[in-house]
């Protein structure tokens, strides 16, 4: 049976699920993307998940209370330095983020945002700079790299009333890296999960 292109993007989040969960490394992640978006039917899908744990098929579902607050900083810089933002804070509607000879680290996943759709312009100058966004998150990666790298992997569809994520900037001699996580919270219980049906299954 042929499938569907919201079952090509159903997949392929499950696939950025794993790899941020470090089952997958990126090179394998990519791979497999390929082969999704290449993929006619349901039998050309079901390899490439085969080896993957049950709980990675289940996306986290959306929280209703993360949208409003009032956002600090409009920008951060990290020159020569290092800037984070991660926990429980406010996403401003439009955010500018600047590594130079350092770096920083944006973490989404439990942040609050302050409109359904944030931009957030990402600059790297022989520095690096980590994003992290929720894996239900709608997510567009537009930046570019310039002898750097500017890692456009997490792009994709989101589940509904989630949000809207647009990263854009440029890396020169520096990286911008942008994953899908679930909360650290999530992952742990996620563990909790395999070890409990793995003991079940010895004990079958």
């Amino acid at each position: 049976m042929r499938i569907s292109d919201a079952e090509r993007d159903q997949v392929a989040a499950i696939l950025r699920e794993a790899a941020g969960e470090g089952r997958l490394d990126f090179e394998e992640l990519d791979q497999r993307l390929t082969a999704v978006y290449a993929a006619k039917t349901y039998g050309d899908l079901e390899p490439v998940t085969r080896d993957l744990p049950e709980p990675a098929t289940r996306p986290a579902a959306p929280r209703g209370d993360r949208f409003g607050g009032t956002p600090g900083s409009r920008v951060l810089l990290g020159i020569m330095s290092g800037f984070q933002r991660k926990g429980a804070w406010v996403v401003p509607e439009e955010l500018t983020a600047v590594a130079f000879w350092g770096g920083g680290q944006l973490d989404l996943r439990e942040a609050r945002f302050a409109a359904p759709q944030v931009t957030i312009r990402a600059f790297a100058v022989m520095g690096g700079m980590e994003i992290l966004v929720p894996e239900d998150a709608e997510v567009h990666v537009n930046g570019i790299g310039i002898m750097g790298g500017f890692d456009h992997r997490a792009s994709g569809v989101g589940a509904p009333g989630a949000p809207k994520i647009i990263i854009t900037g440029f890396a020169f001699w520096g990286g911008v890296g942008v994953q899908r996580r679930a909360t650290d919270a999530e992952l742990r219980r996620r563990k909790l999960e395999d070890r409990e049906a793995g003991r079940r299954h010895l004990e079958d």
